[in-house]
């Protein structure tokens, strides 16, 4: 039993899903690492959400308000920490929900799918198809869901996989906590903060604006502008570290 006054409560607590989700085949055991290096980074920036971020959240809502045919792509991470948020975001926006993963095999995407439908969200299925150009298996999707898709929401992404996304002329949303990252880099957008905190904020948005306000914010932004905001946050901790 943790206590709830223990200064690490909320990171030993998602550290237990994480590790009960991996017993359960929801997680690979290579999410578990992937989950440990973005953690450092929100060390990094203090666990909190920066105002570069907030920015980015909301830019994000107003480009899944105004796609046509939005997608969130979950992978066993993103479903592990965040199922429920998932299903409040596809009620928010109206977007399609398609399970992708790395480390494919058939039981474990039914495990994922299975595990998201009992928390509220709608998942498209149907048959994968290669349509990115890559030779694992997160080349594999669905050509109504991620293939057609205008916009796409990539939580805890592959760096390869977002650049292909990107390369096809889709608009990517990416969330990583790492802003060096190759999918931080190579995104439309990039979202540098925590998946439990960027969900809600980015549904919020995606109820509060209005079709004008959509319209605006996303019609030009400049990505470096967020990764700058997170470096810049990164360096001051680390000076003040030192003094």
């Amino acid at each position: 039993m943790i206590p709830k006054d223990h200064p690490r409560y909320h990171s030993l607590m998602v550290r237990e899903r994480l590790a009960r989700c991996a017993e359960g085949g929801i997680l690979s055991l290579e999410g578990l690492t992937a989950h440990g290096r973005g953690e450092a980074f929100d060390y990094l920036m203090g666990e909190r959400t920066l105002e570069s971020a907030y920015l980015a959240e909301k830019i994000a809502a107003a480009l899944l308000r105004c796609a046509e045919r939005p997608v969130i792509s979950v992978n066993g991470n993103t479903a592990a920490l965040a199922a429920g948020q998932i299903r409040d975001l596809q009620e928010a926006c109206g977007a399609a929900v398609e399970v992708n993963l790395f480390h494919h095999t058939g039981e474990r995407h039914q495990r994922i799918t299975t595990y998201l439908r009992k928390n509220g969200v709608k998942i498209l299925e149907g048959t994968a198809e290669r349509l990115l150009p890559l030779s694992h298996s997160r080349a594999l999707c669905l050509r109504e869901g991620i293939g057609s898709a205008d916009v796409i929401l990539v939580p805890l992404e592959d760096g390869d996989r977002c650049g292909a996304l990107a390369g096809m002329g889709k608009t990517v949303i990416a969330i990583d906590l790492n802003p060096l990252s190759r999918t931080a880099r190579s995104a439309t957008l990039t979202i540098v903060d925590e998946l439990t905190r960027a969900l809600p904020v980015i549904t919020r948005f995606c109820r509060d604006l209005d079709p004008d306000q959509a319209r605006s914010l996303s019609g030009g932004f400049d990505n470096r502008v967020f990764l700058a905001g997170a470096l810049q946050e990164i360096r001051r901790r680390l000076e003040h570290a030192l003094d």
